[in-house]
């Protein structure tokens, strides 16, 4: 006598991969057509094959979607391990900027439709800014945050006109005339 399985061959976890994976593959389908405002939750959940039980289990936003696929793609590239490497920063906007040439067609698609706005709490968190910083820790980690996130929206504003490489370069070229910006380590 052959038992048949209750049970999905796919574990919960396996299931909700499957569920995140669809709705973030069909978030950046669907804006490549129209922009953010105009993709409504129903509309995204059947595109994605999924129920809206399932996108608000595991999402507050469709912001949330990107933010979540931002953070994947920035901690597989930049952060890989949890050990904190002391690059120097030219080099350290290399690697930023060179990230943002390797998925050039998902960080335009982001400034064509006004969402590179979502970068930021990346970027604050690669920056490493937490509140128990000390005053002069918290304000020096905020201002290359902002930094780097403005350097970000005109850098693609400008249509990424420079290479990461050039990026880097006028970085480096501008860290003497800032007196917070140590010449030696930049």
């Amino acid at each position: 006598m052959e038992q048949t399985k209750s049970i999905s061959p796919m574990s919960n976890q396996g299931r909700n991969a499957y569920v995140l994976r669809h709705l973030t593959d069909s978030l950046l389908k669907l804006l490549q057509d129209k922009p953010m405002a105009e993709i409504s939750i129903s509309e995204l959940c059947d595109a994605a094959c999924v129920g809206r039980a399932s996108f608000y289990r595991n999402y507050e936003s469709k912001e949330a979607i990107l933010k979540a696929y931002i953070g994947e793609i920035f901690h597989a590239d930049l952060m890989p391990g949890s050990e904190s490497t002391e690059a120097p920063l030219d080099e350290s906007i290399l690697r930023i900027f060179s990230h943002y040439e390797k998925y050039h067609k998902f960080y335009s698609l982001l400034n064509e439709r006004g969402l590179i706005y979502l970068l930021k709490d990346v970027i604050i968190e690669l920056c490493g800014l937490q509140p128990e910083d000390s005053a002069i820790e918290a304000y020096a980690k905020a201002f290359a945050a902002y930094s780097l996130y403005g350097w970000t929206e005109v850098w693609f504003q400008r249509g990424m006109k420079e290479s990461a490489a050039e990026v880097a370069n006028l970085f480096k070229q501008q860290s003497p005339l800032n007196p917070c910006i140590d010449p030696g380590t930049a």
